[in-house]
């Protein structure tokens, strides 16, 4: 059916009608004063979901620049750095920082399986000269659904005494908790179209006061990603270079939305809704591909075993207008992906469960217990 496609994957994600509608406002200058009230109240809103009262620059991009932003701000040439790899993302930020000619030592984990927060310790117990001058991870690898121990990793990096932590956040800003201040990280990347409810297009980076006396020393190459001149506009409710304007309108009115609803409600929904997901594919039989108890608030990856993935997908959205996402590299074919980031409701969940198991039956696999998806996942859903 035209204009009824459901997204239940982990980016782009659902858009509230009233955002898309703020979209629709013709443009103002970007230099008037009435947008830079609009700076000003989103840098407020922006610091209230990050949990810090510093900086939360805004840039024109995607996550994946404004975590290039993050690194190349607060590191030199030939820095040494740590970098987590156990999915598509941790594996992206080892390339963007031997990109840059920073020395890479490289700390990884199979695919479905979260970082070992212990061999983070070992390597920067073990660095006794100080050379580590940052880690980079990401919190929620958005490939195999694995939610990675952030808070852990972190004291151990705060613990070795010169090292930044520098955060891809981007499927988990908005679903968890990332306390930014509490924790003192030092850089956090994140994307509006994931737990914002916005579409595409804007970057952001938070960073903190140790991440701002890095970057007075970096001399990586950086002109638009140079976060100096982001940092000084935005004190005056400005910024560089032209911005989103109307995707500041969209920015506006979701962290609206965002705080009614309030932070650890917020957080509770995703929990919530993961943890029906996780009981629904269970139920019917579908093994999740993250290591259990370390599934991400904001996707589930299922891997059906002895099935093709891709055919499930293929049915969901030809026959129920529900996109999943699919397994990436080595993973296509073998897992799917339910989102359940951002503007998603439990009706979302109960309607993306009942039409996997409709796939189930079309494909000839139909759950032992027809109906248990969704009853696992309501039940969940209403405790």
């Amino acid at each position: 059916m035209k204009d009824k496609l459901q997204l239940m994957i982990p980016g782009p994600t659902p858009v509230p009608e009233s955002v898309l509608l703020a979209m629709a406002r013709h443009p103002i200058g970007h230099r008037s004063g009435e947008f830079q009230a609009i700076v000003k109240r989103t840098t407020e809103q922006l610091q209230w979901l990050h949990q810090t009262k510093g900086n939360v620059l805004v840039l024109a991009g995607s996550g994946t620049a404004a975590m290039e932003a993050g690194i190349i701000n607060v590191l030199s040439k030939g820095d040494r750095v740590i970098c987590g790899d156990n999915g598509k993302f941790g594996e992206r930020w080892v390339k963007v920082a031997k990109a840059y000619g920073l020395d890479v030592q490289v700390i990884s984990a199979e695919w479905g399986q979260p970082l070992d927060p212990e061999a983070f310790r070992a390597a920067l117990e073990a660095d006794t000269g100080k050379q580590i001058k940052a880690v980079i991870i990401t919190h929620s690898e958005t490939s195999t659904g694995v939610l990675n121990d952030l808070e852990t990793i972190n004291r151990h990096v705060k613990a070795h005494g010169e090292a930044l932590i520098v955060v891809d956040a981007v499927t988990s800003i908005g679903a968890t908790s990332v306390p930014v201040d509490a924790w003192g990280l030092d850089v956090v990347a994140s994307g509006s179209q994931k737990g914002y409810m916005m579409p595409p297009g804007l970057g952001f980076v938070a960073m903190g006061e140790r991440a701002w006396k890095a970057h007075e020393h970096s001399d990586l190459p950086k002109f638009y990603l140079n976060l100096g001149p982001y940092r000084k506009t935005a004190a005056k409710d400005s910024n560089p270079f032209t911005p989103a304007v109307n995707l500041y309108f969209a920015l506006e009115t979701a962290l609206e939305i965002m705080q009614k609803e309030g932070l650890e409600a917020i957080f509770a929904r995703h929990s919530r809704q993961q943890r029906a997901t996780q009981a629904a594919m269970q139920a019917i039989g579908l093994p999740l591909y993250a290591a259990p108890g370390h599934g991400s608030p904001s996707i589930t990856a299922v891997a059906p075993e002895g099935l093709d993935a891709e055919a499930v997908r293929k049915v969901v959205k030809n026959r129920y207008d529900i996109l999943l996402a699919g397994g990436q590299d080595h993973l296509k074919g073998k897992v799917f992906r339910i989102g359940h980031l951002g503007f998603v409701c439990d009706r979302d969940i109960l309607t993306a469960v009942a039409a996997i198991e409709g796939a189930l039956v079309e494909l000839g696999r139909p759950p032992a217990q027809p109906g248990a998806g969704v009853a696992a996942a309501a039940a969940v859903l209403q405790s």
